[in-house]
């Protein structure tokens, strides 16, 4: 199933949900919100949130520095 994520073409498993998707990569989960389909998803929503063919996903990380 292909979805797009931060303007990407990616190959996901059919049932997929947020949470596993947050969890597959480099992000790490305390620093990042998810917009999905432009509306964001909370963090608790994240594993009740199932992907769909054609859903785009953008993970934007929070970074500091000064």
């Amino acid at each position: 199933m292909k979805i797009t994520v931060n303007g990407r073409s990616t190959d996901i498993t059919e049932g997929m949900d947020l949470n596993r998707l947050v969890h597959s990569g480099k992000t790490n989960p305390e620093r990042v919100i998810l917009v999905l389909n432009d509306g964001v998803v909370k963090s608790d929503q994240w594993s009740l949130t199932v992907l769909t063919e054609g859903d785009r996903v953008e993970m934007v990380s929070f970074v500091g520095g000064g």
